[in-house]
């Protein structure tokens, strides 16, 4: 096929219970011109021969490339390397899109373009974000995910393959945890406007066997990740951004992540060893925003054995 206008990149690593149907909504799109590239991260299940038997029965351009296995980062970077369209989507081997997910994405003028995300847990849906523009700013769009004013996923965005590979983005193979926000929001860095579709195409299913979910306190291994982004920042001369992650998206990461672990019953005294380990009760001081929430992390850093206990009643009043 000539003219690819969208490469399709799916990782997949011992996914046989769920990449049928993943597929299956990659076939079934009502656009036309786009690749799906699929690599098998060395699947020990029977992943590999689903994929194949499932494309071949397809009539869409389709590669499927089998390496040894070396992660999911890995992988898309492999997916990458293939792709021949203007542009790229990743879908996951586990979620799925819904029939129009790329011909609402394209539009072939914009550098990047956006659609909304909804997680599936279980029968729980969650309620997708709405802009009041059509069109936003890569700067506001970055700003918006540093103040975490928005949810944002990097399989939301449809990206130009030019910017992508000239200014040779990839994802970070030595994380298991960021690396996905971390290769959007340097990407965004490059291009112009972004395109808003308030179209929720995107179904993220959140399984409980997941690398994040059995990572322990890789989570917090997110405080490294924004902190090299602060440096990338500082490059281009973005400082203002570089200033937004120190005061505001590192501590919210920390904190978030530090409640996760106490709401999922990880050992109190592990938490916070694990915290001053990392020197995150330093980097949780630096917070400069809304004045309910730095309220909360100074009730934390004066006492959190008692920010602990009182949370921990509230949570189980609650329950």
């Amino acid at each position: 096929m000539d003219n690819i206008k969208v490469s399709v990149i799916v990782p997949v690593y011992n996914l046989s219970q769920y990449i049928s149907s993943t597929l299956d909504s990659i076939i079934n799109q009502d656009f036309n011109s786009y690749e799906l590239i699929v690599i098998d991260d060395g699947s020990t299940d029977d992943s590999l021969d689903i994929i194949n038997e499932k494309l071949s029965k397809s009539l869409i351009e389709y590669k499927v490339i089998h390496q040894e296995n070396s992660g999911v980062s890995s992988a898309r970077n492999c997916g990458i390397k293939e792709a021949r369209g203007d542009y790229l989507v990743f879908v996951d081997g586990d979620d799925y899109i819904t029939g129009n997910h790329l011909s609402e994405l394209y539009n072939g003028e914009s550098d990047f373009s956006l659609i909304q995300l909804i997680k599936k847990d279980g029968e729980k849906l969650s309620t997708p974000h709405h802009f009041s523009k059509r069109q936003i700013s890569w700067d506001d769009l970055i700003k918006m995910e540093l103040n975490m004013d928005i949810p944002l996923s990097f399989c939301q965005i449809m990206y130009k393959t030019s910017i992508i590979k000239e200014n040779n983005i990839l994802f970070n193979t030595d994380a298991i945890y960021g690396e996905d926000i971390e290769f959007a929001l340097k990407a965004l860095a490059y291009g112009r406007d972004v395109a808003i579709s308030n179209e929720a195409t995107y179904y993220y299913i959140q399984r409980g066997d997941s690398a994040i979910r059995t990572s322990d306190f890789r989570r917090f291994d997110i405080v490294k990740i924004f902190e090299d982004l602060a440096e990338f920042y500082k490059e281009l001369g973005k400082n203002d951004l570089a200033d937004l992650i120190i005061t505001s998206r590192i501590p919210k990461a920390i904190f978030g992540n530090m409640n996760y672990f106490f709401y999922n019953n990880y050992d109190f005294d592990e938490v916070i060893s694990k915290m001053e380990e990392l020197d995150l009760f330093t980097k949780l001081s630096k917070f400069e925003g809304d004045k309910k929430f730095k309220y909360k992390i100074k009730l934390f850093l004066l006492n959190p054995k008692l920010y602990y206990n009182s949370w921990k009643k509230l949570k189980n009043s609650i329950d």
